[in-house]
């Protein structure tokens, strides 16, 4: 772990993420931003935009990119990992993201509608046979078989570890690209409805048969914010804050659609921005 400490970690690259990075930058503060490979897909995916002040027709894409633009002007860089874990540090918070440990004093969460659980008795099995990181658990189901939806390709390598120490490993993308997998990966094209078991998970059951499994991975997600914070406190499934955008936890803060509705573009940036310049008075009340 290095033992070098941002002034800021910013987990999440779409609009709230991208205002909290540029002003943290603007006051001169060491950050680290944490991404998805597409920052924003909702924005990128966004035909026209006409209610942002001062663009009144312009389409998602277009103003991603100039979001992406002004970061990149100010020498910002997005490191294209999932934050997985963050958990108290030495002054600070320590954020795990696929292997990689790094620190910092403040953590500004901006991942956008947090993830709900999407298979029938979900809750019920974590822990028990299910879970969210296959390069974590996999060793658990060595010999065993396991499934793994996937929502994203980031599932991919996750499915390929697998092949390589369980049984049969089913894949089930949940889009529509043709997966990159390994020869021993079955992949199943089929929807997953429920997790069924006693003690522990015995089978998925998809939309058109049940697949007997000891492991079921749910992989490319969302990270709730339960999970991704533990003692995070929620309004119903969104990250609970206040007009400083100050979670019940110091040091760490949220903006953006993680905070709850109503999803804008205007309310994610004003927050990313009031979450930027609270974290930095914070900071610097530290070094005082």
């Amino acid at each position: 772990m290095s033992e070098h400490q941002f002034d800021i970690g910013i987990i999440g690259c779409g609009p709230a993420g991208l205002s909290a990075a540029v002003n943290a930058k603007n006051k001169n503060r060491d950050i680290v931003v944490l991404g998805a490979e597409i920052c924003s897909p909702p924005l990128h995916k966004a035909p026209l935009i006409s209610n942002y002040l001062g663009f009144p027709s312009i389409t998602g894409e277009e103003l991603r990119q100039s979001f992406l633009g002004h970061a990149s002007m100010l020498g910002i860089e997005i490191i294209k990992s999932k934050a997985d874990n963050v958990f108290p540090d030495d002054d600070g918070y320590l954020i795990i993201s696929q292997g990689r440990m790094i620190r910092a004093k403040t953590v500004i969460i901006c991942t956008g509608i947090p993830y709900r659980n999407t298979l029938q008795n979900e809750s019920d099995f974590l822990g028990k046979g299910l879970g969210y990181c296959a390069t974590c658990d996999g060793p658990l189901y060595r010999g065993k078989d396991v499934a793994i939806v996937g929502y994203s390709e980031e599932a991919e390598p996750e499915a390929n570890y697998l092949s390589e120490i369980c049984s049969q490993v089913y894949y089930l993308p949940l889009y529509k690209k043709e997966p990159a997998v390994a020869a021993k990966v079955k992949v199943v094209r089929e929807r997953p409805l429920a997790v069924e078991g006693d003690e522990a998970v015995k089978s998925l059951k998809t939309n058109k048969s049940q697949l007997p499994v000891d492991g079921i991975f749910i992989v490319g997600a969302e990270t709730s914010p339960e999970r991704l914070v533990p003692g995070l406190e929620l309004n119903e499934n969104f990250i609970k804050v206040n007009r400083n955008m100050e979670t019940n936890l110091p040091g760490i803060f949220a903006a953006g659609d993680c905070t709850g509705p109503p999803y804008q573009l205007s309310k994610s940036t004003g927050e990313g921005q009031i979450a930027a310049l609270n974290a930095t008075k914070m900071v610097l009340k530290m070094k005082s």
